[in-house]
């Protein structure tokens, strides 16, 4: 395996320099192109629908290029990092492919965060323009930032005005950095992991051999589209597909019904607590989802009785997924055909493999543990198409980490069985060092979640001055409240005594952030 010293990375964008990878083997070879095979073959098929408006192939491909004259205007140009802080709406992924026509590089900014949160995403990406909702003026007071801002009106004025003949062409490089997604910042500070269109052009062509598209498809996620991840995997993957996309304005268990009854969806993404929310709701009508024949679920851990009891209720089977946002987006799945449970997460895509390292690089055989890296295959169709992210904006020494030896590090642990399948144990910086003794917060988890009367569940450490960490826990209960002797009980016919939470509280929600993951620092500073 290559060493650190032979990744060459540049130390002013923080980017990895690499030769380019081989050409898919099918599919436009960048973004800017991706309209250009529906265009050709149906192009009055629609390919967008948000509430009461919808747009064809042909009429989406010209609101793109107004789009785009409108973000030239106002001053956007390669490389010039433009920020959208919006609900979901049909201007983001318009907007989205508008950006990868000018050879500029989009971030999606969420709405619902805080403001000295979006100030640093917008002052560590060195964005050039922000179209945001709400007073330009406010806005730009609010987090300090002085670079250009557009409210979403000022924006929408500008597209209106804007000639669609105007739209600059510049010559695309499908592996300059093309989009901006920021980690979820679960620890520390986020970083920016910067994506080329290449490599955000995979997880739309992978399906077309593995579900190939339909005509009848439509496709979406009421997940945040300023998620680089939601949005590729919703509207995005649709016109990979050339099928329609669906933008979802509703993540509750009775919004979602409605809109996935209303626009006849057939594939969706969702996180595990929607998954969660939708069998716990009685107010659902199971017959709202009978046009969805996809569902995948990720972001984090779901457990299976939660799964079993969704088939079990809509007469579908919801597929669990695993990925990262370097990689990005989902790189493992679940098949149909396999036993639902908690044991296993699934199997790699076909353009990538897995490999389990331990802590010197040596590659691990089946059946141990140690941490999940990723790479391209070597062999077949797709053999050496695969990219993961270009690194971290503006932090060298983070990309290094990240990929070295030119394989992907994703910084979990987990495991491969002899026919390749693999299962996730937890993340290497979330073990708990109790007094010298490691303890993997998934495996108690998993135990806390067999408990009938707990829903939600998540192990962490605690500083303690004797032994280092603590194992605490939070749990949600499904109403019943555990009897605190009987839990340990339960915990104690499956663990080790040292593994046993010395602190587990009852909460109303575990605090997650847009991706579905436990923002376990806000636990901890709760119980310091």
């Amino acid at each position: 395996m290559e060493t650190e010293a032979e990744i060459e990375v540049d130390e002013t964008t923080g980017l990895i320099r690499r030769e380019p990878p081989r050409p898919y083997p099918i599919g436009p070879r960048t973004l800017a192109a991706l309209l250009d095979g529906p265009l050709k073959h149906f192009g009055e098929r629609i390919a967008l629908i948000d509430d009461e408006r919808q747009w064809t192939f042909a009429e989406l491909d010209r609101s793109v290029e107004g789009a785009a004259a409108a973000l030239a205007s106002l001053g956007v140009g390669r490389g010039d990092r433009v920020a959208w802080s919006l609900p979901n709406c049909a201007e983001v992924p318009i907007g989205f492919l508008a950006t990868q026509r000018l050879a500029a590089v989009w971030l999606g900014i969420n709405p619902n965060l805080a403001a000295p949160e979006k100030a640093h995403l917008l002052n560590d990406s060195e964005t050039s323009l922000w179209i945001t909702e709400g007073d330009s003026d406010t806005a730009s007071a609010d987090t300090s930032f002085d670079g250009a801002v557009v409210s979403a009106s000022e924006y929408n004025d500008a597209v209106s005005a804007a000639d669609p003949a105007d739209a600059p062409h510049p010559r695309i490089d499908p592996h300059a950095p093309a989009a901006i997604a920021y980690t979820s910042g679960t620890t520390g500070v986020p970083k920016g992991a910067v994506h080329s269109q290449h490599n955000l052009l995979w997880p739309g062509l992978i399906t077309l051999s593995t579900h190939p598209p339909k005509p009848t498809d439509r496709q979406g996620t009421p997940l945040a589209h300023t998620i680089l991840n939601m949005l590729i995997l919703g509207v995005v993957s649709a016109w990979t597909r050339g099928t329609t996309g669906v933008i979802l304005h509703r993540g509750d268990p009775e919004g979602f019904c409605a809109e996935v009854a209303r626009n006849r969806l057939t594939r969706t993404t969702l996180v595990p607590t929607q998954l969660h929310d939708l069998v716990h709701d009685d107010g659902v009508d199971p017959a709202d989802l009978a046009s969805l024949e996809s569902i995948l679920v990720g972001g984090a851990a779901t457990p299976a009785k939660t799964r079993r009891a969704f088939a079990e209720k809509f007469n579908i089977r919801a597929l669990m997924g695993y990925g990262l946002s370097e990689a990005p987006t989902g790189i493992v799945r679940e098949t149909i055909d396999e036993p639902v449970d908690d044991s296993a997460t699934g199997y790699a895509l076909d353009l990538l493999e897995v490999v389990i390292v331990d802590d010197t690089d040596q590659e691990l055989p089946v059946d141990q543990p140690g941490e999940i890296c990723l790479r391209p295959v070597s062999t077949g169709l797709w053999a050496g198409s695969w990219t993961p992210t270009l690194g971290y904006w503006r932090r060298p020494g983070a990309t290094r980490k990240l990929l070295r030896g030119n394989i992907l590090r994703t910084g979990d642990i987990g495991e491969l069985d002899r026919n390749g399948r693999l299962t996730v144990s937890g993340r290497r910086s979330d073990l708990i060092l109790r007094g010298g003794a490691n303890v993997s917060p998934t495996e108690v988890e998993k135990v806390l979640l067999d408990h009938p009367d707990v829903v939600d569940a998540v192990v962490y450490g605690i500083a303690d001055e004797r032994l280092g960490e603590r194992v605490a826990a939070a749990i949600v209960t499904g109403g019943s409240r555990p009897d605190p002797d009987e839990l340990r009980a339960h915990l104690a016919r499956h663990l080790a005594r040292y593994k046993i939470p010395d602190q587990i509280r009852v909460l109303d929600q575990l605090p997650r952030n847009s991706m579905g993951k436990v923002q376990k620092s806000e636990l901890r500073t709760c119980a310091d």
